[in-house]
């Protein structure tokens, strides 16, 4: 998930939309991005993935391995969809050719709810890697949708700004101004602001949600974390965590050492995947952002440029000792940390397979930050048994494994529930793995108001 998928797809333009003539896109032009430096509309017979894989309007490579090959995903949703970007001065993103960071995609669908949902790229990827995991299922509900690249992408990302940290905190610089541009887009469109806007993401955006719930709950109704990262300035962190598995890599750690800063016992089967995709690679690129002084040889200005480049370890990182690095290291940490003080409710979610973001050293310790800050009246936590980071590993562990997805789905309708009709979602707990069933297309949170996908 902190990675960057590392494919291409080749993109053709789809058929104009029959529905235009029957003047569902009569307001599109009038819709105007604001603080927008370029944007485009498209009005589309389909917004879903089911309409536009193959088409520059998605991008199903960006959205690899996030999601099990049998998911199933609505479809046939007419409307607009707006393509863009804001001033920036990095040029990390080249989708549709632009070479032009902070861009983003607003989707507007014909039969709207009133609602609209917001998210962030998970990892280093872009702007439409999220289409299949939340993009159709909310649109198929009536919601409006946006998405941000988070103002940079790539394993390069941390060559963004000027200051060590500037990068990440950018991200959450973006998703704010997407949800402001995006409530005024959606009042352009419609005729009116949104009831009810909603924050949601996986991974990095995740902690995109949990962020702008704790700093701008003036934006949101509420939202879904579905395993963010955590990020505090005396640990834990990815720092903390990342450095045993890179020193396992190389010989210099066991089994009992990733246990020890929190890989659960009985994720180890994951964990040769992760050596080849991860685990060098996430600690070096985010080692660069917050503390480049460490090794500047490695990763250097630029996480490589062949696969194997990019995914090798630095060996310096083996040895990395975040507790004992110069308080400015710490201090660029604190520009981005997490306090727990969420102001609007939050459902997380966090599989206890979780071989990247281990829960015992993200989720656990971020739900007892919450409480810390006496918001857990407003906290749900739910551990998804054989849950791990990328629900696409199902595939390959079919028998070890569930996908996360259907929790999320699950968690939204209950968020839903919490915020507009007052029913309280189950206390937190873990949602077991069933012994039979579809697990790829169905989770029941349990109690009232949850929904069974």
């Amino acid at each position: 998930m902190l990675a960057l998928a590392l494919t291409s797809v080749a993109l053709t333009a789809p058929a104009p939309s029959a529905a235009a003539a029957d003047g569902h896109c009569d307001r599109q032009e009038r819709v105007r991005v604001p603080g927008a430096a370029h944007q485009r509309s498209a009005c589309l017979a389909d917004l879903t993935t089911t309409g536009l894989a193959g088409t520059p309007y998605t991008d199903m490579a960006d959205q690899a391995g996030l999601t099990a090959a049998d998911t199933r995903s609505p479809s046939g949703v007419p409307g607009v969809q707006i393509d863009g970007y804001f001033p920036d001065s990095s040029r990390f993103n080249n989708t549709h050719g632009w070479k032009h960071d902070a861009q983003f995609v607003i989707r507007l669908p014909d039969r709207w709810n009133g609602g609209l949902v917001v998210t962030g790229a998970p990892g280093t990827r872009k702007q439409y890697a999220t289409d299949k995991a939340i993009s159709d299922q909310v649109l198929a509900r009536g919601y409006a949708y946006a998405a941000t690249d988070k103002g940079n992408s790539g394993v390069d990302f941390y060559r963004d700004g000027r200051r060590p940290g500037d990068a990440i905190a950018e991200w959450n610089m973006r998703t704010t101004q997407l949800t402001r541009a995006a409530r005024k887009a959606v009042a352009q469109r419609y005729g009116h602001a949104p009831s009810r806007t909603y924050i949601t993401g996986i991974s990095n955006g995740g902690y995109l949600t949990r962020w702008q719930l704790e700093n701008h709950p003036e934006l949101y109704d509420g939202g879904v974390d579905w395993e963010g990262a955590l990020w505090t300035a005396d640990g834990p962190n990815l720092l903390t965590s990342l450095p045993a598995t890179v020193a396992r890599m190389l010989g210099g750690a066991r089994d009992e050492d990733l246990h020890a800063v929190g890989f659960a016992p009985g994720s180890e089967f994951l964990w040769p995947y992760h050596e080849k995709a991860y685990w060098g690679l996430t600690q070096k690129i985010y080692r660069a952002e917050f503390d480049p002084s460490y090794d500047s040889a490695c990763p250097g200005p630029s996480a490589g440029s062949t696969t194997e480049e990019i995914l090798a370890p630095c060996a310096s990182d083996a040895a990395y000792d975040y507790a004992g690095r110069p308080a400015s290291v710490h201090r660029a940490v604190a520009r981005v940390s997490l306090s727990g003080r969420i102001g609007k409710p939050l459902i997380t979610l966090h599989g206890d397979l979780d071989a990247l973001l281990p829960k015992a050293a993200d989720s656990d310790v971020y739900a007892r930050m919450i409480e810390a800050r006496g918001r857990g009246g407003l906290h749900r936590y739910y551990t998804v048994q054989g849950g791990t980071h990328v629900d696409g590993l199902y595939d390959t562990y079919a028998d070890r494994l569930r996908p996360i997805l259907p929790c999320h789905r699950s968690a939204f309708d209950a968020l839903v529930a919490w915020v507009e009709r007052g029913v309280r979602p189950p206390a937190d707990h873990t949602i077991t793995r069933p012994a039979d069933g579809d697990v790829v297309n169905s989770c029941a949170l349990g109690g009232d108001g949850t929904s069974e996908r």
